[in-house]
Formats: structure tokens, sequence, C-alpha cells
């Protein structure tokens, strides 16, 4: 029996961390599945994004810390780094766990078309030599980059995220536009090769998404690691030679013209879903993105979108989360526990960490809630002493008339590991209360966690 005979019970199209475990969950539960992927298994996730951005991420901390290794009694007078060695062991990783991902598909009996898809029907997709059928169809197929017109990648002076993470020398100087996630932690990294780095944001605030106080801190912070900071700021393209361009950047207290080796474009994302067929059947997109109900469905019933494509926040786990709601709603499943966006922690892992979950302390105020905030210093923490990471603090935001957990802000060392104790807390819909409770292993940075809850009702006993 041939491919285009056989219906499917469910056809996935993409195969990035929405997709791939959204085809796992569907086989576990004995569903015929295929999943289409038109590149490597794992998605921009883990080929070009989360993956091997934190493994530069860590080659360049392992620099700052060789810089302050007299600190700590260890005697290091010079010291040198291989660039290609630092991306060579990037792209390793990534490859390894893409052959991950392909042993999980063979284990769980999952089809997979190396192979581009469309949409001709909502029970066909049409590969490039054959036609598939299948009962529901899932759209997993990511993002793709914002591009300013006239400064489209070229992979010489104009970078992508790709271009970016595999650089042939180390820009001397490097201008990024766009300071979210993306720009931030790529100006980190570049800055601990030795760019002078130059951020521009057309917002008044760098990370602005997070709540003020962080986004304050982690200004000051990047400045103090030398990296410009250029808020409120408008870049107007210049000229472009083959190995520098010239912008001109004005703001209300300026206007200076610059120039740059490179450009690496961070203004965002939108839904990749060009030649996937939505308006075959009339798919419904807004903004960018494809619109769903809580259960992932479209305006067409058996067709899903998750992750990315289906909008912000664009995070990995939120894509896994959902793949697993919509296989729950194909297999017909009571009580669905669909997603809480408030619910879902971000992590960007700059110089320093930073860490979220849940409302801003201006979305609380603006939400009318009355509210107790708590925050603990990590210059106040023996642990964070210790290790010499006293930079950040945690803040905490609680309901003062139920002791809901409205949200967490974190910026400091290894924050995206702690964020967690707050995610499972919330998911069990503890209280402030309750959390003061909670008996929290000495020495150790999650200390804070404890006393920023303790704080939010003036209990905090370290400071």
């Amino acid at each position: 029996m041939s491919s285009a005979d056989i219906e499917y019970d469910v056809i996935i199209i993409g195969g990035g961390p929405g997709g791939y475990v959204s085809a796992i969950k569907a086989a576990q539960n004995n569903l015929k599945v295929a999943l289409v992927e038109k590149d490597k298994m794992g998605g921009i996730c883990l080929n070009w994004g989360c993956i091997p951005t934190k493994a530069l991420l860590k080659s360049g901390e392992f620099i700052n810390k060789l810089h302050k290794a007299n600190d700590f009694g260890v005697v290091v007078d010079k010291f040198s780094f291989d660039l290609k060695s630092i991306v060579n062991r990037s792209r390793d990783i990534s490859k390894n766990l893409n052959k991950g991902v392909d042993a999980l598909m063979k284990k769980n009996g999952i089809t997979v078309f190396n192979d581009t898809a469309k949409i001709i029907s909502n029970h066909k997709v049409a590969l490039s030599n054959q036609t598939l059928n299948t009962k529901n169809i899932v759209i997993a197929t990511g993002s793709k980059s914002k591009i300013i017109p006239g400064l489209e990648p070229d992979g010489n002076v104009v970078w992508n995220y790709r271009n970016a993470m595999t650089p042939k020398k180390v820009p001397e100087n490097l201008l990024i536009i766009g300071a979210g996630a993306i720009g931030v932690e790529f100006a980190c990294f570049y800055n601990s090769l030795g760019s002078n780095v130059t951020i521009v944001e057309n917002q008044e605030n760098i990370l602005s998404t997070e709540d003020d106080d962080v986004s304050a801190l982690a200004k000051k912070h990047f400045i103090k690691l030398g990296i410009s900071i250029l808020n409120s700021t408008k870049v107007n393209f210049i000229e472009k030679s083959k190995d520098s361009i010239t912008f001109e950047l004005t703001s209300e207290n300026f206007k200076e013209t610059k120039v740059f080796d490179n450009v690496i474009m961070a203004i965002g994302v939108s839904g990749s879903f060009d030649n996937i067929g939505l308006e075959t059947l009339g798919i419904k997109t807004n903004h960018g993105f494809i619109e769903t109900n809580e259960f992932m469905q479209t305006n067409v019933p058996n067709i899903y979108a998750i992750g990315d494509v289906a909008g912000a926040p664009c995070l990995a786990h939120k894509a896994s989360h959902e793949g697993i709601i919509c296989i729950e709603k194909i297999l017909n499943k009571n009580n669905i526990k669909t997603l809480n966006n408030n619910s879902i922690p971000s992590c960007i892992y700059s110089y320093p960490q930073i860490a979220s979950l849940g409302l801003t302390e201006k979305a609380v105020i603006a939400s009318g809630e009355t509210y107790t905030v708590g925050r603990f210093p990590f210059n106040a923490n023996g642990k964070a002493i210790a290790s010499g990471e006293t930079d950040g603090f945690i803040k905490t935001l609680f309901s003062a008339n139920t002791g809901e957990l409205l949200g967490v802000h974190m910026i400091g060392a290894e924050v995206t590991e702690m964020i967690q104790g707050y995610a499972i807390g919330k998911e069990l819909e503890t209280t402030q209360v309750e959390l003061e409770h909670v008996i929290f292993p000495h020495p150790t940075m999650s200390e804070a966690m404890h006393e920023a809850v303790l704080d939010a009702s003036d209990k905090a006993i370290h400071i």
C-alpha cells in the first residue's frame, strides 16, 4: 500500500518543538501519524534558535568568567578564544539533538516525509509528488523574521539569525536593530567576543514586554558591560558597501551617522505560512498569525495551528504545550486544560539572565487589582555572594485580596532555572501564605525566591 492510499488520523506540517511533540502525543494514543518537515527535525528552535544560541552564549559566559578569574584567586594572565571552535560546538550540539528527534520519530512509529506540504482540502495534503489523506491536520510551521524593506539579509553585512550564529569573524562594530530577547542575547554574545555593540530600539524601553524594573536594571548592566543602548531611536539606512553599512540614528536629542561592519535584524517575527494552502480553505489569519480557539482549532474545525504560527508568545515550550492540547481535542478527551498565557514562563539568556511569569506590575495596576509587591536583591543572598553573582533581584506580585501569585520577575544568575518553582506554584494555585511556608535549601540562590515572597508582607529576614 502506498502512502497515498493510507488515511492518517493526523498529519502534522512542521517538525519543530510543537510539531514533533504533538506527533509523539498522537502516536502514544495509537493514532496513525504522518509528519512533514521540509528541512531538519527540531525546527528553528533546535537547529537555529533556542539550543545553538544557548551554546554560543555559554561560550561567551565562559569568556566573561575568565576575565573575572583573579577575583576568585585563579591567576589567568592571558587567554584567547577560537571563533571557529565556538561556532562548531554550537552546530555539533544541534546536529546531535536533531538525530535524537529522528530517533524519537522511529521509536514511536511516526511516518516522516522530508518534503514540502500544501493543504488542498480539509482532508488532503499535497507533497511534491504525492497526496496524503487525513482526518485532521496540524499546522506547526513556526515563524519567520520580519525584515525592513531595503535591508534584506545578504549574509555579508546584513545578518539574519543564521548568519549571526555562524560568523567567520568577529565584527569590530556591530549594530543590532531591536531590543527584544533575540537582540539582547546576540548583543551579550558579541560583546563577550569583543565587538563594540550598539542596540537601537524605537520604543522607550528595551525588553518592552518585561517588568519596568527588570528592563531598567538590564539596561544598566548591559551598559556596564560596554553595550551602547539607544532607546526611542529611529534607524535610517544610508548606504552599504562590500564590508560596511552606514546608518543615520535619530532621536529627539541627537542625530548621528555611524558606520558598522554588520547589522543584525531583530525586530520580531510573523507566522510562517506562505504557500501552505491557507487560502484554499479560507483559514483566517490576524496580524501575521493564524487565528485559533482555545483548543488550537482554526475556523476549519479539523485543522489546527500551534506554536509560533498561531501567535505570541513565540516560545518553544508554549508550542509543545499547544501540541498536547490539540491532540487531546482530536482524541475528544474531556476536561482538556487549555493554555493560560499568564502561566507561561519566559526566559532570556542574557548576562545577567532574565525570567518572568504572569503579569508585570504595570499590567496589575491597569487591571485595578489591589496587590502587594515583594523584592529581594541577590547581593543579600549568601550563595550569590560566594559565587560572585550579586547582580539582580527577584520581584513578586500577589493579590492583596486572595493571595494569588499574579506575577514574578527575576534578573540574575541562573534565574531561568529557578522560574519553574514559581510556575509550579502558580499551576497548583498556591497562595502567598503557602509559599511563605515552603522550606528552601541553604545555601542556594533559590532562597532569594523565598525572601521575595516574605517581603511582599514585610516579613523578609535578610534585608
